[in-house]
């Protein structure tokens, strides 16, 4: 495939990725802290995981559409960064509300509008790379935003520490309020993602659609002798929807736990979505977006197919530790589950910085994964960091100094890493670089939906086989981890 795009300087990629710098930031606080505010506003430990759904739910949504319009868009500000703009000034905004939130349900929907706001930033910035980088450069530029990823996570995990034990801030406050160590740290963090955004946007160019097409002369020749494929999606939208409908009898009539609506909801939506493809088939309505998006879920490069695999894994994996690390390490560790306990609050401060400890190590690992890849490939590469990450969860069972727990942060900085990095690398060159936005939206499905699905049993699993107990979820982690590791080891490569 013909592609001559010039390289980019070290400092071209360095100002292209900064943007990463600041939206990590918005993500750390949110996965740091958001667990912290339900459980002070009155959640349940088992309630956590469906207040939860608002942010892979959101991305599920948003991040398509954003990439197809993404793909579409040009103006002043060009192709992707009419997205960094206004999608930063929106997660700014949510992060000064958020931790003034006066209500459970209030907070719940702050993450749902501060988890679109990320999205609208963020989904973009992984297509700009393909955008602006020749083939033998993409692997850099998603290193690079790796390595923002993990200072910008290091800083914004350890913020409510910090502000206790540098600023005297303090990080107690009466039951049912956001502790101020919590509420500055947001506070803070708004600012440094509106800079960091912003700076990516004044310092990166982004090549006119007619640029673009010259560089992939070959490709577009290509493109335009291509036909959709027929899919028949009336017979997957019953399959989908007859399926969903049976978990809904049966959740129903056995009076099974409320979580699994959710997936009864998720699988007749599915449902729901392809007989309105099948609608638009019918009617030759295909050039539309909404058509276009759901034919490129089904007609999706094949190494797509064989990574989502690796994705689901990995994702269900980081998503039920993020979930239940800190109610894990609070009443594993720390022996207290009362939120306005000074043991619980230390406890979740340990958290933040174990969360920052293994963004700073997925910092370092970004440097040396690259090495690691040329001497054993990208999929032993990363088989063995998953495998790493795999042994830092399962480690949390079998230490009982929470001092130590800064020790597993290693493993698990080189998995978030390499999820972050390598699966995009071996996914990049089979993209076509004219629905670069739209296939970096569909990847995230993959993301999505063990995302949905550990929102949806995670909780019920704990409750009926653990004792509601959270330090089993980090296990369950640890295993899913592993599954992901033998997964990328199937995949084909060319």
């Amino acid at each position: 495939m013909k592609n001559n795009k010039p390289d980019l300087s070290f400092w071209q990629i360095w100002n292209m990725c900064f943007g990463f710098l600041g939206i990590q930031f918005g993500f750390a606080l949110q996965n740091g802290n958001v667990s912290r505010i339900f459980q002070t506003l009155g959640a349940n430990v088992d309630d956590i995981p469906i207040l939860w759904v608002a942010a892979p739910l959101t991305g599920l949504i948003v991040q398509p559409i954003i990439g197809y319009w993404s793909d579409k868009t040009w103006g002043k500000l060009g192709r992707r960064r009419p997205f960094f703009l206004y999608g930063a000034i929106l997660t700014t905004l949510s992060l000064f509300i958020m931790p003034n939130s006066p209500t459970l349900w209030i907070a719940a929907g702050m993450l749902w509008i501060m988890d679109a706001s990320i999205n609208v930033t963020m989904e973009p910035f992984r297509a700009l790379v393909g955008d602006n980088l020749p083939n033998k450069q993409r692997a850099t530029g998603y290193a690079m935003q790796s390595f923002f990823i993990g200072i910008g996570a290091v800083v914004a995990s350890a913020l409510p520490w910090m502000m206790t034990n540098w600023f005297d801030i303090a990080n107690t406050a009466a039951a049912g309020q956001i502790p101020d160590s919590v509420k500055y740290s947001f506070y803070f963090g708004a600012v440094v993602l509106l800079v960091a955004v912003g700076w990516t946007i004044i310092t990166t160019k982004e090549y006119s659609p007619e640029e673009l097409a010259a560089f992939n002369q070959q490709e577009q020749a290509q493109v335009e002798q291509t036909v959709c494929a027929q899919i028949n999606f009336s017979k997957g939208g019953s399959v989908f929807t007859v399926l969903g409908l049976a978990v809904l009898g049966l959740v129903t009539g056995l009076n099974l736990e409320k979580e699994l609506y959710l997936l009864a909801a998720g699988l007749v939506s599915f449902g729901v979505i392809q007989f309105i493809a099948a609608a638009l088939q019918a009617k030759n309505h295909t050039s539309g977006g909404f058509y276009q998006v759901v034919n490129d879920v089904f007609t999706m490069p094949e190494a797509m197919k064989q990574l989502a695999w690796v994705q689901f894994f990995s994702w269900f994996a980081l998503f039920a530790m993020w979930i239940y690390t800190t109610s894990a390490v609070t009443s594993f560790h720390y022996g207290s589950s009362d939120t306005s306990s000074a043991a619980y609050n230390n406890g979740a401060d340990w958290v933040g910085i174990l969360f920052a400890a293994y963004n700073g190590f997925a910092a370092l690992a970004a440097l040396c994964i690259p090495i690691i890849v040329k001497r054993v490939g990208l999929k032993l590469a990363h088989a063995l960091n998953l495998i790493l990450g795999a042994l830092g969860l399962a480690s949390f069972m079998f230490i009982q100094d929470p001092s130590l727990l800064i020790w597993p942060m290693i493993g698990i900085g080189f998995a978030w890493a390499s999820i972050l990095s390598l699966p995009y690398a071996m996914l990049s060159t089979s993209v076509p670089s004219h629905k670069m936005g739209v296939y970096m939206g569909i990847f995230n499905f993959f993301i999505v939906i063990p995302q949905l699905l550990a929102a949806s049993v995670l909780g019920l699993i704990l409750r009926h086989f653990f004792q509601n107990q959270p330090i089993y979820a980090l296990m369950l982690g640890a295993v899913s981890f592993v599954l992901a590791a033998v997964a990328v080891l199937r995949v084909k490569q060319s």
